[in-house]
């Protein structure tokens, strides 16, 4: 537990909290990243708020690990094929599940959508069983 942080947390909940209010705001849209990302690719409406809140999900880890002084040790696979099979079944459940943990966790929640919030339990208990599942057969990612 030496990567349990409140304070961080806290503080990144309320900037993520803010971010989606003032995207909400400024867009009509409720903000979920699947959603973003598939209107700024496929959408015939191909609308600026897409690639800047895109731009900002990239560009706001690299400012902070790039001015941070503090280091987390965070190990991930450099499997390629895992990475891209992962990649592809989160992709095709967040298609299935109608939207992603952003869409529906910090909207849908807060909107009191049963959709989401169902929708959120089924994401981390899946995430607490896969993770449970790759410990136990000694698969650390």
């Amino acid at each position: 537990m030496h990567n349990f942080t409140p304070q961080n947390s806290f503080i990144g909940g309320l900037i993520i909290g803010f971010a989606v209010l003032l995207y909400f705001y400024t867009t009509g849209r409720l903000a979920g990243v699947s959603g973003i990302f598939a209107n700024a690719f496929i959408s015939k409406d191909k609308k600026t708020s897409n690639w800047l809140f895109l731009i900002g999900l990239i560009l706001g880890p690299l400012l902070i690990t790039s001015t941070s002084t503090s280091k987390i040790d965070f190990i991930v696979t450099d499997s390629v094929i895992l990475i891209s099979i992962a990649g592809f079944l989160v992709g095709l459940g967040t298609r299935i599940g109608g939207g992603c943990t952003s869409g529906h966790g910090i909207c849908g929640i807060s909107r009191f959508s049963i959709r989401s919030i169902l929708g959120t339990l089924i994401f981390i208990i899946t995430a607490v069983l896969t993770v449970f599942i790759l410990q136990q057969y000694g698969f650390y990612l």
